[in-house]
Parts: structure tokens; C-alpha cells; sequence
């Protein structure tokens, strides 16, 4: 019990040190950067080294995740967290050998997802990630907005463009389509002049939709993630208990340390 305690407080400081968690970070990455040279034309004996590395990365991985449970003091709540259980499920498809059988293609978007774990890893990233996901209510009725104007706009142009260009106004499913097109501005100014040739102020209808669209919903949208963002960097100042958490499980690690050293020496 007492070796197992000692154990258990290494892989604790260890899982808390910043160079092995760097050092997890710059394996992430190169992993990523294996699953692309996958993508190319390579030679066979490549192939096979960039296979072994893979497998290396596994291997890694495991025993990285093992770290993590071990030197984890609430061992019954690990598998609780979201990220620890999905972090566990990727190593784990991970070393399932399918590579040269029918789900050969889920081994490799797997493999491919082993990149998020960096969110996992990187504090700020899962800080971005859940204002993402907690602005995505306000965002929903952002895109409810977006998609009223889009459809009003598709009405307007399909009844009046129609006859100039059926292929882009035809009816009003294909119309939002080119709306959409306008809106990420690609060659939209070949769109307005066909139009302004039979009407001199379509103009107006292109620029109105822009304006509402491209610039006053994109501006809405970028300013509610930022006010969520700043919401969630406030609530994570004034309530250290992560920071005070991690620090009180340093610390216990540290006296488990030195518990087990005075038993040695006594005995």
C-alpha cells in the first residue's frame, strides 16, 4: 500500500509538471504531422517507418492516459469528466489493429481526432471551446435572424431575377444559394451587373444584403463570443477553486512523499 501510495504521488507531481505536459502537447502535434505525411505518395520502407511511429504514438498515449488515472486522487470521478473519457476512448481505438481490415478508414479518423486532444491538454483551449458552446443559444437565434433575411432577400431576387439568370435565381432554394455566394463576396459583382443591366438599382439590393448580412450579423456574432469569452476568463479569476484544487493535490502528493520516507526510516 505504502509503494502504491508513493507511486501514486510521483505520477500525481508528474502529471502536473509543465515539461511533461509540454512534452504531451509536442507529441499531439507530432502525431498530427504523421497523419498527414499518411496523405502523400511514399516509398514502402517509409511507409513501414511512419507505421512503427504511429504505433510509438500509441504506446505513448497509453501510458500517458495510465499517468493521468493513476496520479489521479478521485480515481471513481476520472471517467466522469468528459475529456478524460474521450481522451480514453481515442488511445483506445487507437491500438484496436484495423488497419488492414474493412474499418481500416475508422482507424484513421481516429487517429486524426487523436489532434483534439490539445483542448484536453491546453486550459485556454477548453476555456474557448465551452464559451463556444455556451454561446451557441444567443448564436441560435443570431442564425434564425440571418436565415429570416436570407429568405426574404431569395423571394425578392427569385421574382425579380428570375428572367435574367435562371441558374442563379431560378426558384428560392437556388437563390440562397447565391445570396450566399454574395455574402462571402465571391465574384458578386458579376452577380449585380448582370442584374443592373435590366435594372439600374439592383444595386441597392446587393448592397443592403451585405451590409446586413456580411457586416452587421458577422460583427453580432464576434461580439457575443467575445462578451461569453469575458464572461468565463471573469468567472475563472474569481473562482480559483481549479487552481486551488491542483495545487491542494500538489501538496498532499508532497506530504504522501515524505509519510512514506518517515516510515522507511523508522522501520
Amino acid at each position: 500500500m505504502t509503494n502504491y501510495r508513493a507511486i501514486e504521488a510521483r505520477f500525481s507531481r508528474l502529471r502536473a509538471n509543465k515539461i511533461f505536459e509540454t512534452f504531451v502537447i509536442a507529441v499531439i502535434i507530432f502525431s498530427a504531422l504523421v497523419i498527414g505525411v499518411k496523405t502523400y505518395e511514399i516509398p514502402p520502407f517509409i511507409d513501414k517507418f511512419v507505421r512503427i511511429l504511429d504505433w510509438g504514438i500509441t504506446a505513448f498515449f497509453m501510458i500517458e492516459i495510465t499517468i493521468r488515472f493513476i496520479g489521479d486522487e478521485d480515481k471513481k470521478r476520472f471517467f466522469t469528466k468528459g475529456w478524460n473519457v474521450f481522451d480514453t476512448l481515442i488511445v483506445l481505438v487507437s491500438i484496436i489493429p484495423i488497419d488492414d481490415s474493412e474499418l481500416a478508414i475508422v482507424g484513421r479518423l481516429v487517429r486524426i481526432f487523436r489532434v483534439l486532444r490539445m483542448v484536453s491538454i491546453i486550459p485556454e483551449l477548453r476555456m474557448l471551446l465551452n464559451s463556444l458552446l455556451k454561446a451557441l443559444p444567443q448564436l441560435g437565434y443570431v442564425a434564425l435572424m440571418l436565415f429570416i433575411i436570407f429568405y426574404i432577400y431569395a423571394a425578392v431576387g427569385s421574382t425579380f431575377f428570375a428572367s435574367i439568370n435562371e441558374v442563379l435565381w431560378g426558384d428560392i432554394a437556388i437563390s440562397m444559394l447565391t445570396l450566399f455566394r454574395v455574402m462571402t463576396f465571391e465574384d458578386w459583382t458579376d452577380v449585380m451587373y448582370e442584374t443592373q443591366a435590366v435594372y439600374p438599382l439592383s444595386w441597392t439590393f446587393f448592397i443592403s444584403f451585405i451590409f446586413l448580412t456580411a457586416f452587421a450579423f458577422l460583427n453580432m456574432v464576434i461580439g457575443i463570443v467575445v462578451s461569453v469569452l469575458e464572461k468565463e476568463q471573469r468567472a475563472a479569476e474569481e473562482d480559483p477553486h481549479e487552481r486551488i484544487t491542483k495545487e491542494l493535490s500538489e501538496v498532499r502528493a508532497e506530504l504522501r512523499s515524505l509519510q512514506d520516507l518517515l516510515k522507511q526510516q523508522h522501520k
